[in-house]
């Protein structure tokens, strides 16, 4: 018997062993699912698969239904006419649409036709780039037209100097048709110039056809009001977050009914991320981050009841659950995904508490790799606080082996550490390539309370960097890390963090990473394009000199004053095109590494913007991260 059982381990331990594991390569020809919604007639989930062509340097995109209750896909061509279009109005009249126009003067050829050979932007005001792409005067406007050949559009915003859809990732979300097709809701912020800069005050307008009028339906509100819908019942739903400024406010669920403003969501410790309401209108199900994850929950709409209002969490377990699709009989439909596997869409029975898988694209290529495996870790802080600490171990992990770690730094600042699938950040292929990960959720991030999300702002420096060091030294105690081979990596804010750590880790670390980071935050406030960001998270601008809380992100969390402690390989990567993160902060960094005699590389990628999106980039941008690490590491 234990011949038998001895040779059953051995042949599991050797079949684990010859399974591959995630590479570059491979990890770019993964298909990325994106459901378009449910069929007219319900039977079929209709999406899209997108898969990247790294030999092309481009995507292609097929589309596919698929039964409810799942099934063999089915590869379509005309996939516009299965599902419902949204822009279509409710009785049929009217389509709404959306066009860039030009609006106002920017370029010299503008000021003087004479002249248009001439390559000038002249500007009056800030907002005159944003994201990665400069202000040519160019404004996103809603339009709508009768159904009909050769009919004409109207642009409900003519004249008007405004985005809608805002950029720069809004889309046909931003805009809706009332339930009388009366009337068209759209999201803006109607701002201009350095008032857009530094404010987040967007507003939910309604235009009236008949009228040619508008209306701002959530005056009064200075933060975002976002992502309208409306209720079975024709009751306006809308994201709302309170103050101007603050991109990371709670985001509350609010329903207009008969007048009246209910926040749903007012009592409940956490943030909302979407949302979509149940069938009968009774109910409005949502997703947010929770203790690591993002989950399904549920809030019940009581109308003028005094019927108590309750949100409860409906999902749990270590994976996100990503975009609500639809509903069908008791099933709520969602994509999915965790640290080993990309988004995928899923059905989930709200009566039997069942997951089923519905579309399976990437399924066969998850089966040939032996996968990383994931571990909560609680960590106690320097505060007393209780930190959700993930550890990533590499496939075919023997704990009896001592293995190098990275600990990776989450940006945001304020952005959920859940069991995400990223394409660039991938922990399924760090841990892959023989390291463990470190990934706490350290101050700043939403699922742990609004205190503990909120707390980040203007302490960029402060009690997260102890909250980091706080991880990587628990983790360290297990006899499996390698104390003499810890990285630290990490972009954006992580990209800051890693900058402010390799002044401060007395020795922990052998080799640090930074993409994208804030490295000065006193020319970060003087190039960035969202001002109200570092308004806000900085606590102010840095001549404000009797603002101590202002004065002490540019002095004490200032990076760029800890150089003279710098004393481990570092390797910055930057994007030509980040607008938010511009490209001065990695060109400092790489300068004073270089200065110092430290060992240094600075990985530019001309045509990317805060991200690496282009297929070859991407290979290009894995294949240093990792020579970086072996090199260092």
């Amino acid at each position: 018997m234990k011949k038998i059982l001895l040779t059953t381990l051995t042949m599991m331990s050797l079949s684990a062993m010859s399974q591959e594991v995630m590479t570059p390569e491979l990890l770019w020809k993964l298909g990325r699912v994106s459901p378009l919604g449910i069929s007219r007639d319900s039977k079929n989930i209709v999406y899209k698969v997108t898969t990247p062509s790294i030999e092309e340097n481009k995507s292609s995109s097929k589309y596919f239904t698929i039964p409810v209750n799942g099934g063999n896909a089915t590869e379509v061509k005309d996939y516009e006419g299965l599902v419902t279009n949204k822009n279509i109005s409710l009785d049929s009249k009217y389509l709404a649409y959306n066009e860039e126009v030009k609006i106002n003067a920017v370029n010299g050829k503008d000021f003087y036709p004479e002249l248009e050979k001439s390559e000038v932007q002249i500007y009056d005001g800030l907002d005159y780039r944003h994201w990665d792409t400069w202000n040519e005067g160019k404004f996103n406007h809603v339009f709508y037209k009768e159904l009909k050949d050769n009919a004409t559009g109207i642009d409900i915003l003519k004249g008007e100097a405004y985005d809608s859809p805002q950029k720069p990732f809004g889309g046909d979300e931003d805009y809706i048709w009332s339930p009388d097709s009366k009337s068209i809701l759209y999201v803006a912020k109607k701002k201009a110039g350095t008032q857009y800069a530094i404010s987040t005050n967007t507003d939910i307008y309604e235009y009236n056809l008949a009228t040619g009028k508008t209306i701002n339906r959530t005056e009064g509100n200075l933060g975002y009001d976002t992502a309208p819908q409306f209720s079975p019942e024709g009751n306006l739903t809308w994201l709302q977050m309170k103050r101007d400024g603050y991109e990371a406010d709670k985001n509350d669920l609010i329903v207009d009914f008969k007048g009246q403003k209910m926040n749903l969501t007012a009592n409940w410790d956490g943030t909302v991320e979407s949302y979509k309401w149940s069938v009968d209108g009774k109910k409005i199900y949502f997703i947010a981050a929770v203790d690591g994850t993002k989950q399904l929950f549920e809030v019940n709409f009581p109308g003028l009841t005094r019927i108590a209002i309750r949100v409860s969490q409906i999902t749990k377990g270590d994976f996100d659950v990503n975009e609500i699709i639809g509903f069908t009989a008791n099933n709520v439909l969602v994509t999915r995904g965790d640290m080993n596997h990309a988004a995928e869409i899923f059905s989930y029975d709200l009566k039997k508490n069942d997951w089923k898988q519905i579309t399976n694209v990437n399924t066969d290529v998850y089966k040939t790799l032996a996968l990383s495996k994931t571990e909560r870790r609680y960590v106690t802080t320097t505060d007393g606080k209780k930190m959700l600490v993930w550890v990533i171990l590499p496939p075919n992990f023997d704990a009896t082996k001592k293995y190098p770690t990275l600990l990776y730094c989450q940006g945001g600042p304020q952005s959920a550490l859940t069991q995400f699938y990223s394409f660039r950040w991938n922990f399924q292929l760090m841990a892959a390539n023989g390291y463990i990960v470190v990934a706490p959720n350290r101050r700043g991030m939403p699922g742990h309370g609004v205190e503990w999300n909120e707390q980040i702002s203007k302490d960029w420096g402060g009690q997260v960097m102890d909250d980091y060091l706080s991880a990587i030294d628990d983790v360290s105690k297990e006899s499996y890390v390698d104390n003499s081979r810890l990285g630290c990596v990490g972009a954006s804010y992580g990209g800051y963090s890693a900058f402010y750590l390799a002044g401060i880790h007395e020795n922990r670390f052998k080799t640090f990473i930074a993409h994208d980071g804030v490295f000065n935050t006193q020319s970060m406030f003087g190039t960035t394009e969202e001002v109200f960001f570092n308004n806000w998270d900085f606590g102010g601008a840095y001549w404000e000199k009797d603002n101590a809380v202002a004065q002490k992100t540019y002095t004490t969390f200032n990076p760029i004053t800890l150089v003279d402690k710098w004393n481990a390989p570092i390797l910055v990567i930057q994007g030509g095109k980040d607008f938010r993160v511009p490209i001065g902060q990695g060109q400092e960094a790489f300068q004073a590494a270089q200065l110092r005699g430290i060992k240094s590389r600075f990985l530019y990628f001309p045509e990317e913007n805060h991200w690496v999106l282009k297929p070859q980039n991407a290979q290009v941008w894995q294949k240093e991260f990792f020579k970086w690490l072996k090199e260092t590491l």
